[in-house]
C-alpha cells in the first residue's frame, strides 16, 4: 500500500441529486465493490456527509485499533440510540469501557460452556419439529431457534410462547437502522408516517418484554447465573454504583438483539451455502457422523467439530451477517496522505474485504478447506477477517456466537439433509445485518449416515 498524492480520494459518478445516495441504497454491496476497485481509500457522498470507504487492512487497523480514539461511530448507531438507549452497541469512550467490564464476566469461557446445553437443548427441540418432506423459511427457523436461546442463556427467559411478537418487533427495529440513516429522518420521526408507528410499536413490545423480566428477577432476587443477574449486581469500580432499570433495559435489549439477528443470519446463509456445494456437504455430514456417532450431541464436541466450524467460518467469510462498519471522525486523521475532516462517517466493510482477491484465493467460492491452512486468529491479526469487528468495540459475545454456531449446526446437520427450493429467490438485504431479501426456503429431508 502506497501513500497517495491527490488531494481527494478517487470516486464515481454521483447521482442527479444526493450525491451517490440513491446508487447506494439501490445495492449497497455492489456499490461498496465497485468504488473499492478504484483505490484503498475511496469516498462518495450521501447526502451531505463525506463517506470514506477504506480498502486495506493496514488502514482498518488504523480505523479500529491504532487511532480508534478518534471516532465513534456512525450516524446510523448514533441515532439508533432513541431505540436501544446507552448499550454498548451505542455508548462511548469511557462510559463503553466501564459498561463492557461491568459485562464481561457473562461472556467467560466457562460461563459460555455452561450456555452451550441450552444451546442443544433448543436446538433438538426444533428438529424435533422438523418432519422430512416439510418446506420451511430457514431464515425465520433460526431466527426463531436463535431467539429462544438467547431469551434462556442470557436472561433465564422464556420467550418462547412470545417468539413470533418479538421477533417481528426485532424485525421491525432491525429494517428501521436503514429508515434512520435517511436525510432528514430526525425531523420524519415526528411525523405520523405508518415507519414511525411500526418503530414505536415495536419498542413498546421489546420494553414490555424486557422491563417484565428485569421487575420479576428483582422481585425474587434469585441469582440464576446469567447476564441479568450479574447486571443486577455489577458495580462500578470507581464510584461503587449500580446500575438503574434503564441502564439494564439498554444492555438487555443490545444483547437481546445482537445475541440472536447475527447468529441466525449467519446460519441461514451456512445452510445455503451447503445446499449448493455438495462436496462441502457431504464432509460436513461425514464429520457429524464419524465424530458423533448415535451419541447425543454434548458441549463437549465442540472442539471436535474442526471442519464444521471451518464451514462456519467459511459462510461468514462470503456473508458476514456485520456486513460493514461505520465510525465518524471527531478530530482530523490521514488515510495513507488522504486528510479525513471531522464529522466524515469513515466506513470499513467486511463483505468487500473478505472477498478480496489481494489477499483471497478463490475469493468468491465457497472453500471451508482453506480454514485449514490459515487460522481464524490469524485472518483476524491481519485484519482481513472480521466478521465480529476488531479492537475495543469487538462483539463481547464473539466466542458466545462461535460455539453457538457450530453446535446448532451439529445438532441439525445430523439429523437433516437441507436442499434449496427451486423457486427459491436469492438476493442480499443489507440492514444493519446481511439478511436474504426473499427468505430461504429450504426441503428438509432424514438423511441417513455417511458411508
Amino acid at each position: 500500500m502506497k501513500a497517495q498524492t491527490q488531494n481527494s480520494p478517487p470516486t464515481v459518478k454521483a447521482d442527479l441529486f444526493g450525491g451517490h445516495f440513491r446508487s447506494f441504497r439501490r445495492n449497497p454491496t455492489d456499490f461498496l465493490q465497485n468504488i473499492a476497485k478504484l483505490g484503498d481509500v475511496t469516498t462518495f457522498k450521501m447526502g451531505g456527509a463525506q463517506v470514506f470507504l477504506l480498502n486495506h487492512p493496514d488502514l482498518i487497523r488504523d480505523l479500529l485499533i491504532t487511532n480508534h480514539a478518534k471516532f465513534i461511530k456512525g450516524r446510523a448507531l448514533q441515532r439508533a440510540k432513541g431505540l436501544l438507549g446507552e448499550g454498548l452497541l451505542t455508548s462511548e469512550h469511557e462510559f463503553h469501557l466501564r459498561q463492557r467490564r461491568m459485562i464481561q464476566p457473562a461472556f467467560h469461557r466457562r460461563r459460555i460452556e455452561g450456555y452451550a446445553a441450552s444451546m442443544i437443548e433448543f436446538s433438538e427441540r426444533l428438529s424435533g419439529e422438523w418432519r422430512s418432506g416439510d418446506v420451511r423459511d430457514i431464515d425465520r427457523e433460526m431466527m426463531r431457534l436463535t431467539l429462544w436461546i438467547v431469551g434462556k442463556t442470557l436472561f433465564s427467559a422464556n420467550v418462547e410462547d412470545e417468539t413470533t411478537q418479538v421477533g417481528a418487533a426485532m424485525t421491525t427495529i432491525v429494517s428501521m437502522f436503514n429508515f434512520m440513516v435517511l436525510p432528514f429522518s430526525e425531523l420524519l420521526e415526528k411525523l405520523p408516517l405508518p415507519p414511525v408507528r411500526r418503530l414505536k410499536t415495536a419498542r413498546r413490545t421489546l420494553d414490555e418484554v424486557i422491563y417484565k423480566i428485569i421487575d420479576e428477577r428483582r422481585q425474587t432476587s434469585a441469582d440464576t447465573g446469567d447476564l441479568l443477574s450479574m447486571l443486577l449486581v455489577a458495580q462500578d469500580e470507581e464510584t461503587g454504583g449500580a446500575m438503574d432499570d434503564r441502564q439494564i433495559r439498554d444492555e438487555c435489549l443490545t444483547l437481546f438483539l445482537a445475541g440472536h439477528e447475527t447468529t441466525a443470519n449467519a446460519l441461514t446463509w451456512t445452510f445455503y451455502l451447503l445446499s449448493q456445494n455438495a462436496a462441502s456437504e457431504k464432509k460436513f455430514h461425514a464429520e457429524l457422523d464419524e465424530a458423533l456417532g448415535d451419541e447425543s450431541l454434548t458441549p463437549a464436541d465442540y472442539p471436535r467439530l474442526k471442519y464444521t466450524e471451518q464451514i462456519f467460518a467459511e459462510a461468514m467469510r462470503l456473508f458476514p451477517p456485520a456486513w460493514t462498519l461505520g465510525r465518524m471522525a471527531t478530530e482530523e486523521h490521514e488515510f495513507a496522505g488522504f486528510k479525513i475532516a471531522p464529522k466524515s462517517l469513515v466506513l470499513a466493510s467486511q463483505f468487500v474485504m473478505h472477498r478480496d482477491a489481494r489477499f483471497w484465493e478463490q475469493p468468491d467460492e465457497f472453500v471451508p478447506e482453506r480454514w485449514e491452512k490459515l487460522s481464524i486468529k490469524e485472518a483476524g491479526n491481519r485484519f482481513i477477517y472480521f466478521p465480529f469487528s476488531k479492537g475495543v468495540r469487538s462483539c463481547i459475545g464473539e466466542s458466545f456466537a462461535w460455539m453457538e454456531g457450530v453446535l446448532l449446526l451439529a445438532s441439525l446437520g445430523r439429523r437433516w439433509k437441507l436442499s434449496l427450493m427451486p423457486d427459491q429467490k436469492i438476493a442480499l438485504q443489507p440492514m444493519i445485518t446481511l439478511r436474504p431479501k426473499f427468505g430461504m426456503k429450504m426441503l428438509i429431508e432424514k438423511r441417513s449416515p455417511v458411508k
